[in-house]
């Protein structure tokens, strides 16, 4: 009789254990809404992106340290059985987006700059279009009004890094650091935290996806690089984005990092083209 009991005892506690265990990783490890625009999975990288640091003011506070955003690895103290990162780690960043039909996604990378990010604002809203802003920290922290003004026309913000270093030759802390803190000055704005981050350069590797996984984040390339970065004049930018026009395609451009008035003219001006050519541009969803 009494070696029965314990073995009842026994049995409620293992589920009583059970129980509680299973509590606390559902609610760490919930799982996030599925996209609307899946995106196609590439077979590599292409382009490196403009030469040089994002331009601006740098940031007048300190960076923030990696430990104070949300940096420890979503695997770190789960269980065997949610041993697991949300998002899946990736391999290769994606380059397109599949199943959105004759739709196009516009990118603009570095800024925001008040001195070009308000007109690339201004024209997506004249034309009713939503784009993707990749911002770094450093310019974000002291233009946290223009992230804003973004999210509330119904743009996504997605993570560049804080000071847009060749992240490959970084140390893990550092990339930590650089993607965590950019992470944590949109969230602070926004109330949300970034779901896309693009590394500087298209320089990829495999700690950059892991720790990007780890903060809740898909990585985005991208389809056609306008080079814009060059300055090549605004009718080259223009021939290169209706050039390469496609359903999926994700446009690389800049608002920041350099003299980027020829970036803005030159979205007034294929904008409308693309418009009337029957796309839709439109952003991935999460």
């Amino acid at each position: 009789m009494l070696s029965g009991r314990r073995a009842v005892l026994r049995l409620a506690a293992a589920l009583g254990a059970t129980v509680t265990v299973g509590a606390l990783a559902a609610d760490r490890f919930a799982a996030p809404a599925p996209a609307t625009g899946a995106a196609s999975t590439p077979q590599g990288a292409s382009g490196t992106g403009r030469v040089g640091p994002a331009a601006g003011p740098r940031a007048h506070s300190a960076r923030l340290s990696p430990s104070t955003y949300r940096l420890q690895p979503m695997t770190s103290y789960a269980p065997p059985a949610f041993r697991r990162a949300l998002p899946p780690v990736r391999q290769r960043p994606f380059l397109s987006m599949s199943g959105v039909g004759r739709s196009m996604v516009l990118t603009f990378d570095d800024g925001p700059d008040p001195r070009y990010t308000p007109g690339i604002l201004e024209t997506l809203r004249h034309y009713d279009c939503r784009a993707m802003f990749f911002v770094c920290g450093e310019m974000a922290v002291d233009n946290q009004d223009l992230l804003r003004e973004m999210a509330e026309d119904g743009h996504v913000v997605g993570n560049h890094s804080w000071s847009h270093p060749l992240i490959p030759k970084l140390r893990p802390s550092r990339i930590r650091a650089e993607l965590g803190s950019t992470s944590e000055v949109i969230e602070k704005a926004l109330g949300t935290a970034p779901l896309w981050y693009r590394a500087p350069y298209g320089a990829w590797n495999r700690l950059s996806f892991e720790i990007g996984a780890e903060l809740g984040m898909e990585p985005l390339a991208w389809t056609v690089d306008t080079l814009d970065w060059t300055e090549p004049g605004t009718g080259t930018i223009v021939r290169r984005v209706l050039d390469g026009a496609a359903p999926g395609v994700v446009v690389l451009s800049h608002d920041a990092g350099g003299n980027r008035s020829q970036s803005v003219a030159a979205l007034r001006r294929y904008l409308p083209e693309l418009l009337d050519a029957g796309y839709h541009i439109t952003v991935p969803r999460r």
